[in-house]
């Protein structure tokens, strides 16, 4: 993962692997969330909706996270699934690109995330009808309690709104800072062919 380290990003092939390697290193650097990322998604009339939240995993076909199904995000990936995520580490002066589809994980991939989760959080995820309005803070926290009591010290199900996706990038930028506002940028782009590595202007 960290092969790339010592060698000038600019000459990269495999971008997930180039990836992976800022990751690590954004790990070691940034104090909160080395994982957050912005995810871009388009409502019905195409207006663009923007929201932080944390990346899972990855891999060589994209970016992993988890959500409510329902929630404003789910929505709009029902409707228009494709997406654009930016990680910024601001530690390190860098910022990484990604655009492409966004197709549903499996359930038993959803699952196993779930149950890995502290059971406080798996409860959160019955209280909360994410992204739609709430009468009070009071209420969100009486519905917590009631669920945890309903669910006791028992096995905690999975609701069947809470859904993992994969963003499969067909375009990924890497941008890191320069002096001057001459920052370095690449971009890679996927085709048939596999990938391909283009300089950017800054």
């Amino acid at each position: 993962m960290s092969s790339f380290k010592s060698v000038n990003f600019t000459e990269a092939d495999d971008p997930m692997a180039l990836f992976a390697a800022w990751f690590v290193e954004a790990k070691d650097a940034e104090i909160n969330d080395p994982e957050g990322m912005a995810l871009a998604t388009v409502d019905p009339t195409g207006l663009p909706d923007v929201r932080m939240l944390l990346c899972k995993s990855f891999d060589a076909e994209g970016l992993v996270f988890y959500t409510n199904a329902e929630s404003a995000k789910g929505r709009e990936l029902a409707t228009t699934p494709k997406a654009a995520a930016l990680f910024h580490w601001k530690s390190l002066r860098r910022q990484a690109r990604f655009r492409g589809s966004v197709t549903l994980l499996d359930e038993a991939a959803a699952d196993a995330y779930y149950h890995s989760r502290p059971r406080v959080s798996q409860i959160g995820a019955w209280a909360s009808q994410q992204s739609r309005p709430l009468e009070s803070r009071a209420f969100l926290e009486a519905k917590v309690e009631e669920y945890a009591t309903q669910f006791g010290d028992g096995e905690i199900p999975r609701p069947a709104y809470w859904r993992g996706f994969r963003l499969s990038p067909v375009e990924i930028e890497f941008w890191k800072d320069g002096a001057f506002r001459l920052h370095d940028r690449v971009c890679f782009t996927r085709d048939e062919q596999g990938w391909r590595r283009q300089r950017l202007y800054p």
